[in-house]
């Protein structure tokens, strides 16, 4: 039974190792650069030690930017995570490879221990920044049998698209704007919002991501354009900043 689980789950990573990211580059970028307005001095430059002349912003993309070396296969799992319709997390089956919560939760816990080699700190620190990132992306908290929406074909202004790609860079993209533009675009949470922001669990923002899904998968004929932007950007643009707000918060417990 162990074998035929194992086999499953490596199905399921051939199947969307190649088109399964959350944002695009720009969006990943958005969350960083967010993230840096709330995080503490004292934050900062620890961080700063840690990743050199690199940016929070600049390092978001670096665990889709290692997808085409065979040496960090191991973290492709951990991009996404299933929750069958009437399930929580704790419910599911897990992926012996790991999934986006349990390497968010591990790469929190593992960076607190302060026992890490330089080297591994720079990496699981640019794994959490991603991954707050994926998890904010609704189609990364997965409940159907779609690969996160990648097998479902639309087109995008008459071009041949998937409703992964639409959620991960097609809206984003089409603004035109650069990701320290649409980070300024963002409208700020009061200061009394912050707080209440950085106290939910990181299952909670997987429980957030899948409450989106109804408007996720409200796409009609498959012809998407104006009016789907219309009714969702606002989705795209809250989620965004909530991830950065709470990067930060997990920063600030981590180093501040």
């Amino acid at each position: 039974m162990a074998i035929l689980r194992n086999i499953s789950f490596a199905i399921v990573y051939l199947l969307i190792s190649q088109s399964a990211l959350a944002w695009g580059s720009t969006g990943h970028r958005v969350t960083g650069q967010i993230a840096d307005k709330y995080i503490t001095k004292k934050a900062r430059l620890k961080i700063e030690k840690i990743l050199g002349q690199e940016s929070l912003a600049m390092s978001s993309n670096w665990m889709d930017e290692v997808r085409s070396d065979s040496l960090f296969d191991y973290m492709e799992d951990w991009h996404w995570v299933t929750i069958p319709d009437g399930m929580n997390y704790e419910q599911t089956e897990k992926n012996p490879n790991g999934d986006l919560i349990e390497a968010l939760e591990r790469m929190i816990t593992s960076l607190k221990s302060k026992t890490l080699s330089p080297e591994k700190e720079a990496e699981y620190l640019k794994i959490l920044i991603h991954l707050v990132g994926d998890i904010h992306m609704p189609l990364h908290v997965g409940a159907k049998d779609d690969r996160g929406g990648n097998s479902v074909k639309v087109t995008w202004f008459r071009a041949d698209s998937n409703l992964h790609r639409v959620w991960d860079s097609d809206m984003i993209d089409d603004t035109h704007l650069s990701y320290t533009e649409l980070a300024a675009s963002l409208e700020q949470p009061p200061a009394n919002q912050i707080g209440i922001l950085q106290k939910a669990s990181i299952r909670d923002w997987a429980n957030e991501s899948i409450a989106y899904h109804k408007n996720v998968y409200a796409i009609g004929n498959g012809k998407l354009g104006y009016a789907y932007t219309y009714r969702n950007f606002h989705i795209v643009r809250k989620r965004l900043l909530q991830a950065g707000v709470r990067l930060a918060g997990l920063l600030n417990g981590i180093y501040g």
